[in-house]
């Protein structure tokens, strides 16, 4: 598809802080990509991956948003006088999702280039081809899963025909087809030669047989690693390892603990439909899924996977009573309910509190103060707890979860992955009797993502029952005492559960 020069990017020293931040995101990286290399951008979290690729991407932000040392270059130039050769994917779709329908939102990009329209459609039609979009496009973008939003947002990048391709994790909520599709779209787009590739992803062995050379930031400051795929990866793997790179081949020394249960369930769904458009008198839903029948066990893991579109984050939604049900009910158990009534959806926010705590897919829809350390205190101070024990229960899981240096930061100013640990423990914080999480590895390195499974693992040991949404393989085998499988209404089969 593409069919410009690929540019050549230059680092020399450059480091960025955020404004109101002690620490430097990334600081004194130096090296030089040249046209048509094809680089995997590998670190810990908060190494500073997913600022560097703003930075190349030229919508890093001015003097006002933070502090900027040494230089980029793109073809010679800053960054900020050629955005129109880069093209960015963001970890977060929905930030990247502009326009009402499919189509609209691929051609806006190139409508923004000037682009010929009859040039346009057709690009558009072979973006979304490329990235395996079987929608019309006149498809509500409203009503588009998490990762049907990934690819839309790559087919807008790929239609634009950038000589930069900048990925920030473009495979994360993607289901395990879709990963493929994308790899196969991306190698489809620089495989000529035609653009420079830069992407960071923690799926290291999807993207091993494409990429050219690895770099590794080191969360200190400067890089950690840098050079050939086998170089890097086989010759210092271990070393990576250990600093939180995920390297293939290296065991995650975590075991699987059997958790039997006691025969009751927390949750139950019978006959039930859900919807992402709740139905209301001025508008009616379409359901993704109908005549669901699911059980959540008491004190259990139950995962919840299957392939983008098919209503697993809709179905997260309705248990945890913030979505009504389509069709059908979800009812509680009397233990869990207390003095209420059965159904979730009738609870008050407080009352959800301590029975049903959600984790959304999107980190930042659940923020709402201006520090880590508060927006850890928020449920607690809203449940009148002492403010010794509020105290206590946030700098433990400060601690648990790698966050204690971040404590006076601004939520928003994280990084992908701390903003995914903060989310959790946010909902952590209060102890709720179930907890239900949407992508919950997202954005996780190697380190962060085993203290977050054992913290899980912990939990459910101390009673805890707990629903995941997950495309993460890993996690599934480790955490999936019982599994359910969603399939797209089209399907034969519409849901299965099994043990693990």
């Amino acid at each position: 598809m593409s069919r410009g020069i690929a540019a050549r990017v230059q680092v020399d020293g450059w480091g960025w802080r955020h404004a109101g931040r002690k620490a430097w995101a990334a600081r004194d990286l130096t090296f030089t990509i040249e046209p048509g290399e094809r680089v995997l951008l590998l670190g810990a979290s908060g190494a500073g991956k997913s600022t560097l690729i703003h930075a190349l991407a030229g919508v890093l932000g001015g003097s006002d948003e933070g502090e900027v040392a040494g230089s980029i270059l793109i073809d010679g130039e800053p960054p900020e006088r050629v955005r129109g050769r880069a093209g960015l994917v963001l970890q977060d779709p929905d930030s990247q999702v502009i326009l009402a329908r499919v189509g609209d939102d691929v051609a806006f990009g190139c409508e923004n280039l000037g682009v010929p329209r009859d040039e346009i459609w057709a690009r558009v039609r072979a973006s979304l081809d490329a990235v395996g979009l079987d929608l019309p496009l006149d498809h509500p973008t409203q009503a588009m899963s998490g990762g049907q939003k990934q690819r839309l947002a790559l087919a807008g990048v790929l239609a634009m025909q950038p000589s930069l391709l900048l990925l920030d994790e473009p495979t994360a909520n993607l289901d395990p087809a879709g990963v493929l599709e994308v790899r196969d779209a991306v190698e489809r787009v620089v495989g000529d030669g035609s653009s420079t590739l830069v992407v960071i992803e923690h799926r290291v062995d999807v993207w091993r047989d494409l990429i050219t050379r690895v770099i590794v930031l080191d969360p200190d400051g400067g890089v950690l690693a840098d050079g050939s795929p086998e170089t890097v990866l086989d010759d210092v793997g271990a070393r990576l390892a250990a600093s939180g790179v995920w390297v293939p081949g290296v065991p995650l020394g975590l075991a699987r603990r059997g958790r039997p249960g006691d025969g009751t369930h927390a949750l139950l769904a019978q006959d039930l439909g859900i919807s992402r458009v709740p139905r209301t008198a001025r508008a009616a839903g379409v359901p993704v899924q109908e005549h669901l029948e699911v059980a959540i066990e008491t004190g259990r893991s139950t995962v919840v996977v299957g392939p983008n579109g098919a209503g697993k984050s809709t179905l997260a939604l309705t248990l945890a009573g913030l979505l009504p049900e389509y069709s059908g009910e979800v009812r509680s158990s009397e233990a869990l309910a207390g003095r209420r009534g059965r159904r979730p959806i009738t609870w008050t926010s407080r009352e959800l509190l301590t029975r049903v705590g959600t984790v959304f897919q999107d980190p930042e829809h659940q923020f709402v103060t201006s520090t880590v350390h508060d927006e850890l205190a928020v449920a607690l101070r809203a449940l009148r707890w002492a403010p010794a024990e509020i105290e206590a229960r946030v700098d433990d899981l400060l601690e648990r979860l790698d966050l204690a240096k971040l404590a006076r930061a601004n939520p928003f100013s994280l990084s992908g992955g701390q903003k995914r640990r903060l989310s959790v423990a946010t909902v952590l914080a209060a102890r709720p009797q179930v907890m239900i999480l949407d992508e919950p590895t997202f954005g996780q390195d190697r380190r962060s993502w085993i203290s977050l499974v054992e913290l899980l693992q912990d939990e459910l040991d101390a009673g805890m029952t707990v629903i995941s949404v997950t495309h993460d393989a890993a996690y599934v085998d480790l955490l999936g005492d019982r599994v359910l499988t969603l399939e797209p209404m089209h399907e034969p089969m519409r849901g299965a559960e099994a043990a693990a």
